[in-house]
């Protein structure tokens, strides 16, 4: 991550001034929620790919950082609206909103930041990172119901799956990378190819999370989760088609019934584990990674390809 840091950490550094005062408010209670926001942000993965897209085809300038902006304030809003629909009172291992203000205060904030995005855009007239953007709030909310809709029955074949992570997790990123292109070049092929790359290392990145429920990482939520959650995630779905009906049988009704019993639990992560759920998911990650990788390769060699390059294996090497 310095590597990519050392060719964008001072983009990064503006960029989190200008973040800042774009969600500031004259309402105090809204102001104060925003800095608690601020504070506690990730490791802006996504602003880090905004920049780096906008970079390898021109320069990063005021309307790259504009995209960043709505590409943080609309993930935030999701982020904000998810943990009041899922009732979680943690994000990133601190009090989410809705833990502190409670639901209809975050529910709230989220509109808020979704207005702010739209006022950015809107504002500039730049109507087609709006476009990108918007499409990628109503893939995720597709995903996101098609996984509730699905997980009632626990019917979700492999297609299904990768259908589901496209859209709630890869559309995202696919657009910051089209958002930071669109930026510096203005060309929707150069957009259509960078939100290509941005999807492809995407899935990789939700499989290697998937994964993390299978081992015992120090990520900030317990082994098991998803099975608790009645996640069918992609070495669950390859478990239940090679084993036998009787196993599989078995392994549905703990899912459906028992998600919250520890050794039950344990029992389905082994055969995972012993059937090659494992390893069949960390192919198909390395695949999409490749694929990703293989997009880059069709550009100049560069710092900044390199650092592209390794943000997307970050996405399917790092520990947490």
């Amino acid at each position: 991550m310095k590597f990519v840091t050392d060719i964008i950490g001072e983009n990064l550094k503006i960029f989190e001034l200008k973040f800042a005062n774009a969600v500031k408010s004259n309402t105090s209670l809204l102001d104060t929620v925003m800095k608690y926001v601020i504070k506690r942000k990730g490791k802006q993965l996504r602003p880090m790919f905004v920049f780096l897209s906008a970079k390898l085809h021109g320069e990063i300038n005021e309307s790259t950082y504009r995209a960043a902006a709505l590409v943080e304030m609309l993930h935030t809003a999701t982020l904000v609206h998810d943990d009041v629909v899922d009732e979680s009172m943690e994000r990133r291992g601190f009090f989410s909103i809705n833990a502190i203000w409670k639901n209809k205060i975050a529910v709230l904030v989220g509109d808020y930041l979704l207005s702010k995005g739209l006022l950015l855009s809107t504002s500039n007239n730049e109507f087609e990172q709006l476009h990108i953007m918007s499409e990628a709030i109503q893939q995720m909310s597709e995903g996101e119901l098609l996984q509730i809709e699905k997980t009632r029955k626990l019917n979700i074949d492999e297609e299904v799956y990768f259908e589901i992570i496209k859209n709630k997790t890869a559309s995202l990123l696919s657009s910051a990378c089209g958002v930071g292109a669109f930026s510096s070049t203005k060309d929707l092929t150069v957009t259509k190819q960078m939100k290509l790359f941005g999807e492809k290392t995407g899935i990789a990145f939700q499989i290697k999370d998937d994964l993390f429920d299978y081992g015992n990482a120090n990520i900030g939520k317990p082994t098991g989760n998803d099975i608790k959650e009645k996640k069918m995630t992609l070495p669950l779905i390859y478990t239940l088609n090679k084993v036998d009906k009787k196993t599989m049988k078995e392994i549905i009704y703990i899912v459906k019934n028992n998600n919250t019993d520890k050794e039950k639990v344990k029992w389905v992560i082994d055969i995972v584990v012993k059937t090659g759920g494992i390893k069949y998911a960390e192919q198909k990650m390395l695949e999409y990674r490749d694929e990703a990788l293989n997009i880059l390769n069709q550009y100049p060699s560069s710092d900044v390809n390199d650092a592209l390059a390794a943000l997307v294996r970050y996405t399917t090497d790092r520990k947490y």
